[in-house]
């Protein structure tokens, strides 16, 4: 069964995401949710294994953490 562990503000932010998961041997899959206009702007869901949701979200905790500070 598939888990959603975060909700991603558009694609890019989600396939950035999707990478650094990807990278650390997660399963990753993508699911826009809403309607846009032009496509771009629709929230994305990513979703994980059940057994891997832990540790997807501490993956995540990082990724985020680390794209915070470089602004």
């Amino acid at each position: 069964m598939w888990q959603v562990i975060y909700i991603a503000p558009n694609k890019q932010a989600a396939e950035q995401l999707r990478d650094a998961l990807s990278q650390e041997g997660i399963l990753v899959s993508l699911r826009a949710t809403g309607v846009s206009t032009n496509g771009s702007n629709t929230h994305v869901e990513l979703l994980v294994p059940q057994g891997e949701a832990r540790e997807a979200h501490e993956i995540l905790n990082e990724a985020l953490g680390r794209a915070r500070f470089k602004k």
